[in-house]
């Protein structure tokens, strides 16, 4: 998959994205909040930090055809499929959850969408090297692959191909445009890798 891949990322403003995940800005303080699809302002507030995967389904989209609904309208139809919920009393939000995002991504997207609930290296190199895009689980602290990663899992990011023991992925919360259009070792990338993904044509 060539570098040419659009990139998305989850917050409207990409150049404010430092300021949002390091300088403790309000993510819905977002001039660009319409962009997203978002009904208001504190919908896109609520949502935006949980839209790396709707981002990730973006990009596929995007990179098949050239058009691709907008994050919210994908939001949407993730969530009524249940790749997302709600804790009705907490508000906590939970996803994207693998199992029903695919099912989605087939069923009104046309994506063919594989889970894989344990995910090697060595697997995600031959499903790259199969053609196949993959969403990978990785801690969000990617962005700074200099320094020791803090865990593993936790946010999306979109896996394009490889060359040798470079991997190239998409990052939805990069917060500079070399980590968002990325690329890292196969070693350090797997510093951060959960082990865990889905797959997409």
């Amino acid at each position: 998959m060539p570098d040419h891949l659009p990139t998305v990322t989850q917050f409207a403003s990409p150049d404010l994205i430092h300021a949002i995940v390091y300088g403790g800005r309000d993510q819905g303080d977002d001039p660009r909040w319409p962009e997203s699809g978002a009904p208001d302002a504190d919908t896109y507030r609520r949502w935006c930090g949980h839209m790396c995967g709707i981002a990730c389904l973006r990009m596929a989209l995007l990179a098949r055809t050239g058009t691709a609904p907008t994050l919210f309208e994908l939001l949407d139809g993730a969530r009524r499929y249940g790749a997302y919920t709600e804790d009705e009393d907490t508000g906590t939000i939970r996803g994207m959850i693998y199992a029903p995002a695919a099912v989605y991504a087939a069923t009104e997207l046309g994506l063919q969408a594989d889970v894989h609930p344990e995910l090697s290296m060595p697997d995600l190199l031959d499903l790259l090297d199969a053609g196949r895009l993959v969403m990978a689980s990785v801690h969000k602290e990617i962005r700074r692959p200099d320094r020791p990663a803090p865990g593993k899992g936790g946010h999306l990011v979109l896996v394009t191909h490889r060359q040798g023991d470079t991997l190239h992925f998409r990052n939805p919360s990069g917060d500079s445009d070399r980590t968002r259009t990325a690329r890292l070792h196969t070693a350090t990338f797997a510093g951060f890798f959960a082990g865990r993904g889905m797959s997409l044509d």
